[in-house]
């Protein structure tokens, strides 16, 4: 756990569920931002997705909500780099991840970190805790490029995804940085095909010819997605 981060933007988005934004710089140019987000289940129990840096304020918002971390979910093939800080930190949580992920770390000399309920292409059905199964719906895209697991918070009605959809720029992650979140050519050519204005076809294009790679089994999912009941979405 490292010092607090000046930059941390904590929103309480429901009673159950809150946000922790941070700055985040793909490759190390493109102000993609980071978000991690929190679900409070019923029993008191968290679940972390998409884990940002273990900071003492996010550890101190953990606490602010019972601290019991559950579950650790990295929810595709690149957002894990701090899978390893929240399982030493919470060693009885359990982590869920797509199939890959572990061989991936191992090859990235990362620490290695058991994946309890791993989502497979032959095994999108799995059967998870009851105290989560009851809260969440689950769709785990094996036709994109990234392996994305989507979650449906069935008492809210939020979708939580990481990188099914973008919405750059990357504002309230770059709120307290003092940086524009839109500054910069590289970010620039990635919020024309990473924003949500209605009419953009953008971020459409991306996602079908570049993200989709197994379009049949991409357009399934979406198909389920759609199906489920919600009215906002974290991204």
């Amino acid at each position: 756990m490292t010092s607090p981060n000046p930059h941390l933007v904590i929103r309480s988005i429901t009673p159950q569920i809150s946000t922790l934004s941070v700055p985040f710089l793909r490759f190390n140019r493109i102000k993609f931002g980071g978000r991690a987000t929190l679900l409070q289940l019923s029993s008191g129990s968290l679940a972390v997705f998409s884990p940002i840096p273990l900071t003492a304020d996010v550890r101190a918002h953990i606490n602010s909500l019972g601290g019991r971390v559950g579950y650790i979910i990295a929810p595709d093939m690149e957002h894990h780099m701090q899978l390893g800080a929240y399982k030493s930190a919470f060693p009885s949580a359990l982590v869920i991840g797509p199939h890959g992920l572990r061989e991936k770390r191992a090859r990235q000399g990362d620490q290695d970190v058991p994946i309890d309920f791993e989502y497979a292409r032959g095994n999108k059905e799995l059967k998870l805790p009851e105290e989560l199964a009851r809260e969440v719906d689950v769709e785990y895209w094996d036709g994109h490029a990234s392996k994305e697991i989507v979650l449906l918070h069935k008492p809210s009605r939020t979708l939580v995804q990481a990188d099914l959809f973008f919405n750059l720029p990357a504002r309230e992650q770059y709120s307290r940085s003092g940086e524009d979140a839109s500054k910069g050519w590289p970010t620039r050519i990635a919020q024309h095909f990473m924003n949500t204005t209605p009419g953009h076809k953008g971020q459409q294009r991306f996602i079908w010819y570049a993200l989709a790679k197994d379009k049949a089994s991409f357009a399934a999912s979406a198909r389920k997605v759609a199906a489920w009941d919600f009215d906002r979405i974290i991204p």
